[in-house]
């Protein structure tokens, strides 16, 4: 097992910050401003990748609800690998050989979706590290796979072009095995830093919570500190994504010494980076917010990004994965970016590093409609109001459970390239289009339209416009939303 001087690295951290622009303060840290770069984003990809994928069972929480007695990941395990004492979480490590996995194949398909930047979870709850540490053994490097996941993906996916970030969703390993101590297993007993079970406490009833049970121990929030600014050295990620749990209260002072690491490593670099929050763990303006599977009802004034998975059930693979359709994906990528946000869209590998079928068939077909499209999602940035229609959409996260019932009359605005960009997100069966925004010299608009055609064509579409409407026709090819160019005269 590995071990570490907590304080000379403590010490490391400090002097970094002590010599950058970037205090562990908010009222320093709130200078920081989104970089330019990022304010390009429309469509990412983030993958779920880690041990959790040799069972392929439930979901990405197996490793904790196998421990929880009376679930159906709890039953499951009894019956496929028996008692917990006799093979628990860590047994799966041998199993776990990724003899598939191929960086720059992955990265080949990222790029015909359409994407601009991919961010793969390098540690997720289950504290099992997918690249290289000096500070724990329970490593892809060091254990399973015996591979760098990670530092092989930043290669691919730099040299592609794209932007490379990466994920840490360490803070929550503080209690995710925690229920193992509940009966008898192979979390028994005690365990140091660096072990994969250390330190399994009970877990909170309340896991959005940002104070009360379970608060994390001061060594444990050193431990977080420390290894999230090992993946920031050791990869230069250009963006760092944090799950929940990093609003705990007592996580703030940490909290803010690795922002003002992370940004004052990034200006050496001579990038500026991006951090991705939620449950406003950090004063509004001193990273980027996000949203889990979900959207705003409303179009922002600053970058937001939604992050979601392609299946409806799981971030990983599990042989029960029900997945979306690429048309409900790309409804929700364009309602996202006509309010000023970016999609961070999940795939979920097999334990071998492959993709499913239903995967790649997802990212071929919106990479399709992007590639035909480009000009109005890459180029283009929020019109004076984001849209049109009937349908409501939900404001905030965990609302794609059930799948959006968007029509022909819900519509969204893009600008760009002297044009302005109307998007229906469905196709209409007759082939009318009737936009009530751009009627004549009425509300929003109030301009002569030169032509109308759709992007990857120069041929005029037959429309009328009139003090009620823009009515436009098209006989749509396919289900995917419809894209109109709009020149002004």
């Amino acid at each position: 097992m590995k071990d570490y001087d907590m304080q000379e690295k403590i010490g490391e951290i400090e002097e970094v910050i002590r010599k950058g622009p970037y205090k562990d303060d908010w009222a320093s840290l709130s200078s920081y401003r989104v970089p330019e770069w990022y304010e390009k984003l429309r469509f990412g990809i983030f993958i779920h990748y880690g041990l959790f994928t040799v069972p392929a069972f439930d979901t990405e929480w197996y490793p904790r609800m196998m421990y929880v007695r009376d679930s159906k990941a709890y039953e499951h395990h009894i019956l496929t690998y028996g008692k917990h004492t006799e093979f628990g979480y860590k047994d799966f490590i041998p199993m776990f050989r990724a003899e598939n996995f191929d960086a720059d194949r992955w990265v080949e398909i990222f790029t015909r979706s359409g994407a601009q930047y991919v961010i793969p979870v390098a540690e997720h709850h289950d504290g099992f590290q997918m690249y290289g540490s000096e500070l724990s053994s329970y490593n892809a490097v060091d254990m399973g796979p015996r591979k760098n996941i990670i530092g092989e993906l930043k290669k691919a996916v730099e040299k592609a072009g794209m932007i490379f970030g990466t994920s840490s969703h360490r803070i929550e390993h503080y209690f995710f095995l925690g229920e193992g101590r509940d009966f008898d297993s192979d979390i028994k007993g005690e365990f140091r830093r660096g072990d994969m079970y250390w330190p399994s406490v009970k877990g909170p009833k309340d896991f959005d919570a940002c104070d009360g049970e379970c608060p994390p121990s001061e060594e444990f929030m050193q431990d977080w500190l420390v290894r999230t600014c090992e993946l920031v050295d050791k990869y230069k990620p250009s963006i760092i994504y944090f799950d929940w749990w990093i609003q705990r209260v007592e996580l703030k002072p940490y909290l803010r010494k690795f922002l003002a690491y992370y940004y004052n490593r990034s200006l050496e670099w001579d990038r500026a980076a991006v951090v991705n929050y939620k449950h406003d763990a950090v004063p509004f303006g001193v990273a980027v917010p996000d949203i889990e599977r979900g959207q705003f009802a409303a179009q922002k004034p600053y970058r937001w990004q939604s992050d979601t998975a392609m299946c409806f059930n799981s971030w990983c693979h599990t042989v029960n994965n029900k997945y979306k359709e690429a048309k409900d994906i790309l409804c929700d990528l364009v309602d996202i970016i006509s309010k000023n946000g970016t999609m961070l869209l999940n795939i979920g590998p097999k334990e071998d590093g492959t993709f499913t079928d239903e995967e790649t068939g997802i990212l071929s077909k919106i990479g399709e409609w992007m590639e035909l499209n480009r000009e109005a999602v890459y180029d283009t940035v929020p019109y004076k109001i984001y849209g049109e229609g009937p349908t409501a959409v939900a404001d905030g996260g965990f609302n794609d459970g059930n799948v959006k019932e968007f029509t022909s009359s819900d519509f969204r605005f893009l600008a760009g390239n002297g044009c302005i960009y109307i998007i229906a997100l469905r196709p209409a069966e007759n082939g009318e289009y009737l936009v009530k925004t751009f009627a004549k010299k009425q509300g929003a608009f109030n301009a002569k339209i030169e032509s109308i055609t759709c992007p990857g064509s120069r041929e005029g579409l037959e429309y009328e416009h009139t003090a009620d409407e823009l009515a436009i026709k098209y006989n749509a090819k396919d289900e995917m939303p419809v894209v109109f160019r709009i020149g002004i005269a």
